[in-house]
């Protein structure tokens, strides 16, 4: 192999005269070398995609016998969290929590390796813990992205695989391959390090708003011996309506949009007219009322701010833990 004077590139020499550029063979000779942290379920998905996109993968894991399916499809099995990180460019983690991620790099044998490396966290934490976690990085003079997966691990390496990356904006796009091996829809959110994780809290609530909102609703369903088929069907024919109520409520709240006008959808008076009644039915059959009782204090601090003929959306004025 020789550098090509005109291009500052190597090359291949076939002979005294010919020069063969290396872009076809070059990513063999310098793979990326990535070192997986964590093989669950979500980490074996993240480990496979990134084979399928022939870096070079070198896995670890608590328990060693979860490596060897991958082991068998092409990654390094390491016996330990030093054999992963210390050839590797790439330190994607993805444990159980923060805590978990600190017993593994915080260590004197592995720390010192981290140097000019990337980590990449993607496991669960919140804002704070992604914060503290970036700053501990730079102390050893490593770079550091935190994300958040949106998608379950049959979506990693797919087009509609989703997964939010917070920090340095020039980290994310100088690893593009890399991110795009995880899915089509990785996408850098912010250069605070904490925006992916917060981020990926606020769109959890609206899915277990929906998942409790679901069980509450089967519980009433049962005491009134109503058929969930029947639920499921009226779930379809208003799923819609719902959908257009939640990007009004964002797009107004955005705005500040607080008082009702022509384009308001519903005010909070009939909402919480209606809401009366669903607290009466949960009552009467002993359903947890826990989840009702909780809405109906956010209901009552709007309207003892006067709000009962405002938008729904100024509903969100008053999820702020009262005084």
């Amino acid at each position: 192999m020789r550098i090509s004077r005109s291009t500052g590139r190597p090359y291949l020499c076939r002979g005294p005269e010919t020069e063969v550029p290396t872009e076809t063979i070059w990513s063999s000779i310098m793979k990326t070398a990535i070192a997986v942290l964590g093989i669950g379920r979500m980490g074996s998905a993240l480990a496979r995609a990134l084979i399928r996109a022939d870096f070079d993968v070198r896995v670890w894991n608590r328990t060693a016998d979860k490596c060897a399916p991958l082991a068998a499809l092409g990654a390094t099995a390491t016996a330990t969290v030093r054999d992963a990180v210390a050839n590797s460019d790439i330190i994607l983690v993805n444990v159980s929590d923060y805590d978990a991620t600190r017993s593994l790099l915080r260590r004197d044998d592995v720390a010192p390796l981290l140097t000019g490396k990337l980590i990449v966290e993607l496991t669960s934490g919140t804002p704070k813990g992604a914060r503290e976690a970036s700053s501990w990085a730079g102390s050893q003079n490593a770079s550091y992205l935190d994300g958040a997966i949106l998608a379950t691990p049959d979506y990693i390496g797919t087009d509609a695989g989703t997964i939010l990356v917070s920090g340095p904006a020039s980290l994310f796009h100088d690893n593009p391959a890399f991110f795009r091996a995880l899915g089509g829809n990785v996408q850098h959110v912010g250069d605070d390090p904490g925006r992916a994780n917060a981020m990926d809290s606020s769109v959890l609530s609206l899915m277990w708003g929906s998942l409790f909102g679901a069980l509450q609703s089967i519980a009433i369903c049962k005491a009134e011996a109503i058929p969930l088929p029947d639920l499921a069907t009226q779930w379809t024919a208003t799923a819609p309506v719902i959908e257009g109520l939640v990007s009004d409520l964002i797009g107004r709240t955005g705005q500040g949009r607080f008082a009702a006008d022509a384009d308001s959808l519903s005010t909070i008076a009939p909402h919480f007219s209606a809401f009366q009644h669903l607290c009466e039915l949960v009552n009467s059959h002993g359903v947890d009322p826990g989840l009702v009782n909780a809405y109906d204090a956010v209901f009552r601090r709007a309207i003892a701010a006067g709000q009962e003929q405002d938008d729904f959306a100024a509903m969100s004025l008053h999820l702020a833990r009262p005084a």
